[in-house]
């Protein structure tokens, strides 16, 4: 008798589990453990719900601090710097400080060289407020170029001394450190250390000139010696005399800070004195790491005060939106009001910008052709006067002819036409009869003046 599907699933051996057995209970092993759904939870995720409500919006904090900052950083431009500043000051920098750092220094790696000003003046500005990001930035700049420098790596030896520069521009760093990189890239000279110091020096140059002159002269006497040895490439030894050429014109064109990106006072700046072979440099990677602290509370509320102390209470926008209703709806009611209240305003112009358009098109359509017409009559009886004049124009007609290709359209019509109506009728070109038959037009007016 062949088994039916019944016996065949009864004689399936099931599978045990963990959680109850026929009369007997066991326990789940230890290293399971389980929610209260029956969903298995990494021993490393499972945590109390007090704790992990804590941490949870402590982590939701620190991702939006992260996203803010990285994007506040890549909208800034020199024309809404002035914008930007006051929303970066705003968020918790003594918290984020490494994110900022991080974020300034892979935006300023990635951009054009251009926008690096506009990253130093940011650093100027969260460094006078609160020293330690720039003292930590620029830690990280020294580091980072040492150890490109070492590796060879001529695109981030690059970009670490560009920012660099513009730091001692802003008076963030004291030019000893630019001075002291100067003297790293040119100790051995090569085609790409060469290149990365005439890009410092271009960059700082104006500032090192105020505050080090002999210090930038050295520099520039090492860049002759290389010039002169010729152990660089062509395009390097174009570089350096470009270099000298900018040095000549006293580094006009190439500003120290530009005025849309002077934001700090000489006198509120904090300048730090970095040396580039310090070896207790402390780069504090770890502050990019998500960490919870046991006085998250207490830390914004004094990052609140503070901030209260740097932007004052009237930039801080801490309302409801019951209270930006209110506000929006009493501001309506108030511009009603007005509107009601006050007269309409006129404006008038009293620049007569109308009439003088109006005049100069009426001068343009008439007193064009008038005076088209004038000037050849009058230079007819010039010429009928004294044969000087003829000499004269027969010599402004030459010199018109060679001149005509930097002439306007314009101006070559009305010195055609004037040309034209002297040969015409010629009197510029009457000879005497020693001097052989006249060549030139009919004597009467050619129609092509007209």
């Amino acid at each position: 008798m062949m088994p039916t599907r019944s016996d065949a699933s009864r004689n399936r051996k099931r599978p045990r589990t963990a959680e109850v057995e026929v009369g007997h209970t066991t326990a789940a092993p230890p290293s399971k453990r389980c929610d209260g759904g029956g969903i298995y939870v990494p021993p490393y995720r499972a945590t109390t719900d007090d704790a992990d409500e804590e941490s949870g919006y402590e982590r939701r904090s620190w991702d939006a601090l992260r996203r803010s900052i990285t994007g506040l950083v890549n909208k800034a431009t020199a024309a809404n710097i002035r914008h930007v500043a006051p929303e970066l000051l705003s968020e918790n920098l003594v918290r984020v400080r490494g994110l900022l750092c991080r974020a300034l220094r892979r935006s300023q790696a990635a951009c054009p060289a251009s926008f690096t000003p506009v990253f130093a003046a940011l650093a100027a500005v969260a460094n006078a407020r609160l020293p330690c990001v720039g003292r930590l930035l620029l830690a990280r700049l020294t580091l980072r170029a040492r150890r490109a420098h070492a590796a060879g790596n001529t695109h981030r030896l690059a970009a670490a001394a560009t920012f660099v520069a513009h730091l001692v521009n802003q008076g963030v760093a004291r030019d000893l450190l630019a001075l002291q990189l100067l003297a790293l890239l040119l100790d051995r000279p090569t085609d790409g250390s060469v290149e990365v110091a005439i890009g410092l020096v271009t960059h700082c140059g104006a500032a090192l000139q105020e505050s080090c002159p002999r210090g930038l002269h050295a520099v520039l006497d090492c860049l002759r010696s290389v010039l002169h040895d010729g152990d660089v490439d062509k395009r390097v030894e174009f570089l350096i005399e470009d270099l000298f050429a900018i040095r000549k014109a006293q580094f006009r064109g190439h500003p120290p800070v530009q005025p849309e990106l002077d934001l700090i006072e000489p006198d509120d700046q904090v300048t730090h004195q970095i040396e580039l072979d310090d070896d207790e440099l402390d780069p504090e990677f770890h502050l990019d790491v998500f960490e919870s602290s046991p006085s998250f509370e207490q830390d914004e509320a004094a990052y609140e005060d503070l901030k209260r102390t740097i932007l004052g209470d009237d930039k801080i926008q801490s309302s409801s939106p019951d209270d930006e209703e209110t506000d929006s709806d009493d501001d309506e009611s108030a511009g009603e009001e007005s509107e009601t209240d006050q007269p309409p305003v006129v404006v008038r112009d009293q620049t007569d910008t109308d009439l003088i358009n109006l005049r100069r098109t009426i001068y343009m359509t008439e007193g064009e052709g008038v005076h088209e017409l004038l000037r050849p009559a009058l230079g007819q009886r010039l010429c009928a006067v004294d044969r000087a004049y003829q000499a004269g124009f027969e010599a402004c007609f030459a010199g018109h002819y060679s001149a005509a290709h930097r002439m306007t359209t314009p101006a070559g019509r009305r010195c055609a036409a004037l040309d034209l109506w002297a040969c015409a009728d010629d009197r510029s070109t009457r000879r005497t009869p020693s001097d052989g038959p006249a060549v030139g037009l009919p004597s009467s007016p050619h129609p092509a003046i007209r």
